[in-house]
């Protein structure tokens, strides 16, 4: 079966070209394609398309990169007065243009559109303007129809000298079509290092990086992950595989097998080492991950450097699916390599990858580690969170939930709200009011289950996860922790990632962990769908064409077809994910880790008709703290004590630990603003069956400072 990356249209540069007739005055024409430049001993200027007219004997530069490598845009002879003579070569230095600021990057797709009219020339460039030149006052007045006729735009090198590169998607657009809209379609691909998956390799000052290699009993372990990327740099996922060489980095050639016969480069898998050209690994959500060992020392290669090269199978020879490697120094175990500032670890905490049949340990004399990560990095048993009828909802006080705070740790702290007793005015003794300040130090539960619990093995039997994964995700932050669910996740069960995320639980001693990584198999996979039918394949869309299937989305996952989302819902999922006019994908994740959580705890039966109600309407939308905050300001201050408005925390995004859980804002009997948020999870268990509590409603009303609903009202 023919690679689907193969059936791409990547062209050579040289063998561009182009007939375009004109067929109306006003805006003659746009021509779009992505351009791949390759480094070479070209001069410069160059020029990269030249312009041919059919009544012309001559040719004209159209497109260039002048002396300081940045492009031209040029106007056509026949249509613009002062535009290039074709017979004099240099004509054009002196012609008007439309032109970049900046020097044009080699080595990278980059999208190229040409707006040609008899009133300018135009450069876009990546979807955006770049460099205009109005060309009203130029018009070829002696041409009676001021048009081009037949016009041939190709890449008439044949130099050694010529620029080389790629072309891909050229188009000439119809005028219902604008640039932008071709730019987020049909998007390239290049294969690339992941840099931060890097591990056990140390990058010196001039950027050589050194491996310890050589004998078998010698040589260790490095790995590193390569990713498929569109020319947006967003993942894109491919049934290829990538395989890695190892070459010189002087010359290009292949790097000798050893004296004895070794393979130079070794990739291993399941602690066995094969000839890495045998052993392919394929990619998983664009993703392909390498555990490699280098047996060639550089001292036995005249100390010179080394570099490998991936490259994808069956996806043909084109330089951008192939990535190479920094240069590489190979060394001996007992040669002492560090005058080098920095150690590539995979994790962005400080622990170090340790042979599986040894314990796992923490380098406890680094300062990298936060305080918050010391203490979630001991185990510790955990404790009931439901005792002797007391129902414990987990609670934050909050002061500042905004968009810009998203890797915030567990803050939790326990409210009770008892069925028949009231404890409100007891659970507020001691808590810190203001969540930010609280971030670096325990919740009163976790506190409290670290003294009172002993330092034990973690599980009696062996989880599929390992321990060395489920220690670097309880000391990694937010960002690093959703990295490695979406890793875990492709590749393990749905009763694989319970265990993992009660293991999580038992290393970070606290529980609000689980739910947030059970739900990352299905986030995950219901988010990439949901991307797939909104997008169509663009690299990017109109918001206002994607909040029907953002709504439709929802609405399936909540379980709810009686409520649609508000134009003010909308505002806010917007602003969540980051993007105006236009969202791409990366706008659409950012916002898709906030919305899943709360459609998946709208979907529970004891929230859900909380959701569904309109009369009273418990939960008005997605509102901010600010709007929250302002509703319960009366015309004469702050409305009366106990007045309450529920809202889900913008702060709060997968995997958090909070995220999906609402926040209760009211005035408090001291007429000032409280914010506390409610653990769901933690008062109706993992699943709506093991409900066995009164209805949220039913449990908030109880409570002696909450006693009327308030109203959100907004400003228009």
């Amino acid at each position: 079966m023919i690679n689907d990356i193969e059936r791409r249209e990547y062209s050579l540069l040289k063998d561009f070209r182009v007939e375009i007739e004109e067929e109306e005055e006003g805006t003659t024409f746009s021509l779009c394609f992505w351009v791949y430049l390759i480094s070479s001993s070209t001069s410069f200027p160059a020029t990269i398309i030249q312009q041919v007219h059919s009544d012309s004997v001559g040719s004209a530069p159209f497109l260039v990169l002048d002396e300081k490598k940045r492009m031209m845009l040029l106007p056509l002879p026949l249509l613009h007065k002062e535009a290039p003579d074709p017979e004099n070569s240099t004509s054009w230095l002196e012609a008007p243009h439309a032109s970049m600021d900046i020097e044009f990057p080699y080595e990278k797709w980059i999208h190229v559109g040409c707006e040609v009219s008899t009133d300018f020339v135009r450069l876009n460039i990546d979807g955006e303007i770049v460099g205009e030149k109005s060309l009203s006052s130029l018009i070829n007045k002696d041409s009676p129809t001021s048009s081009f006729g037949k016009l041939a735009l190709a890449n008439i090198g044949g130099h050694c000298d010529s620029l080389r590169g790629y072309v891909h998607n050229v188009e000439v657009l119809p005028p219902a079509l604008s640039i932008k809209d071709h730019w987020g379609k049909d998007v390239p691909l290049k294969l690339s290092i992941d840099n931060s998956s890097a591990s056990e390799i140390e990058v010196g000052d001039d950027g050589v990086w050194s491996i310890v290699g050589g004998k078998a009993s010698c040589r260790r372990n490095f790995s590193l992950d390569v990713v498929l990327l569109n020319a947006s740099g967003q993942p894109v996922n491919k049934d290829v595989e990538v395989v890695a060489s190892l070459f010189y980095a002087d010359n290009g050639a292949l790097v000798e097998n050893t004296t004895d016969a070794e393979a130079p480069l070794l990739a291993s898998y399941d602690g066995i080492e094969y000839a890495s050209c045998e052993r392919p690994s394929k990619m998983l959500q664009g993703r392909a991950s390498f555990k490699l060992k280098i047996s060639q020392l550089s001292s036995k290669c005249d100390n010179r450097l080394f570099r490998i090269r991936f490259h994808m199978l069956k996806s043909g020879s084109y330089p951008f699916f192939e990535a190479f490697s920094p240069p590489i120094r190979c060394i001996s175990r007992g040669r002492n390599a560090r005058g080098s500032s920095l150690m590539w670890k995979r994790s962005s905490s400080t622990f170090h990858p340790v042979n599986m049949s040894q314990s796992s340990r923490v380098d406890e004399g680094s300062s990298e580690l936060e305080h918050s990560s010391i203490y979630e990095a001991r185990p510790y048993s955990s404790s009931k969170r439901v005792r002797s009828g007391h129902y414990k909802l987990s609670t934050t006080f909050e002061t500042d939930p905004n968009l810009d705070r998203p890797d915030e740790e567990c803050n939790s702290h326990p409210w009770t709200v008892n069925q028949v007793e009231n404890e409100f005015g007891r659970s507020l003794e001691g808590r810190p009011e203001n969540l930010e300040e609280a971030d670096d130090s325990l919740s009163d539960s976790e506190s409290t289950e670290e003294r009172n619990s002993p330092f034990k093995s973690i599980s009696s039997g062996k989880s599929p996860i390992s321990d060395v994964t489920i220690f670097k995700y309880s000391l990694s932050a937010l960002t690093e922790r959703s990295f490695m669910l979406k890793e875990i996740a492709m590749s393990a069960s749905d009763n694989e990632l319970s265990e993992f995320a009660h293991q999580v639980s038992l290393y970070s001693g606290c529980s609000h962990h689980r739910h947030q990584i059970s739900i990352a198999k299905r986030l995950i996979e219901e988010g990439t769908k949901a991307w797939s039918l909104i997008s169509q394949n663009n690299h990017y869309i109109r918001w206002e064409n994607a909040v029907f299937e953002i709504e439709e989305y929802f609405m399936k996952i909540a379980r709810c077809s009686s409520r649609s989302l508000t134009q003010q819902d909308f505002e806010l999922l917007r602003s969540i994910a980051g993007c105006q006019e236009y969202l791409a994908q990366e706008n659409f994740e950012k916002m898709w880790c906030w919305l899943y959580p709360v459609a998946f705890m709208l979907s529970r039966d004891w929230i859900n008709a909380l959701w569904s109600s309109t009369s009273p309407k418990w939960i008005e939308g997605f509102i901010t703290k600010e709007e929250a905050e302002s509703s319960l300001q009366g015309p004469r201050g702050l409305q009366e004590p106990g007045t309450f408005i529920l809202r889900f925390p913008t702060s709060r995004s997968w995997p958090h630990p909070d995220a999906g859980n609402l926040i209760v804002t009211y005035v408090g009997s001291d007429y000032t603003l409280h914010h506390r948020l409610i653990s769901l999870d933690q008062i109706y268990g993992s699943s709506s069956s093991e409900m066995n509590v009164k209805p949220l409603q039913d449990m908030l009303m109880v409570e002696p400072e909450l006693s009327r609903l308030g109203r959100i009202i907004r400003s228009h």
